[in-house]
């Protein structure tokens, strides 16, 4: 007789593995904040580390709080919008000036884990991650599409790799 894992039998196998990776994510996270002295939160970072195109095309030097801070917010837009519909782009709340210890961070990154776990329940089986959701451009792409996407721009800002399913 064939035996078959839980994960198998109740058709969760690609939920459960994008749960892990962003899990992973999150905990990658919270241990760069806890090693990361409060007075190189922001510190331009010293190993190639860039950030977006500023207004002049040249990339700028990121901070190791910044990035992490990147990560998360993508991975909370997504998230508040997938939960309560919530696009907002969080740029505001998760400013340096106001998230300026590693305690505040780390107080943010488990608000926002917090909000994706919540997501992730709500998954019932892989067949939830064909559903079409509306996003603020206008585009409704499957489900699986949009965590993929934010799945990997959180782990870019991080400078991780990451499984995708």
């Amino acid at each position: 007789m064939k035996t078959e894992n839980a994960q198998t039998l109740d058709g969760r196998a690609t939920v459960e593995s994008l749960d892990r990776e962003f899990a992973r994510l999150f905990v990658h996270s919270c241990a760069v904040i806890e090693n990361t002295p409060s007075d190189s939160l922001y510190a331009p970072a010293q190993h190639g580390g860039t950030a977006a195109a500023t207004t002049s095309d040249v990339p700028q030097p990121t901070s190791i709080g910044e990035n992490v801070l990147r990560a998360a917010a993508a991975i909370e837009q997504t998230f508040g919008g997938i939960t309560a519909n919530l696009w907002d782009d969080p740029f505001e709340w998760t400013l340096p000036e106001y998230l300026a210890t590693p305690a505040k961070v780390l107080a943010y990154l488990t608000e926002v884990e917090e909000t994706r776990k919540r997501a992730f329940t709500s998954f019932t089986d892989d067949g939830c991650l064909l559903k079409q959701v509306a996003v603020p451009s206008g585009e409704t792409p499957p489900l699986i599409d949009l965590l993929r996407s934010t799945l990997m721009r959180a782990a870019t800002y991080l400078g991780q790799e990451t499984k995708c399913p």
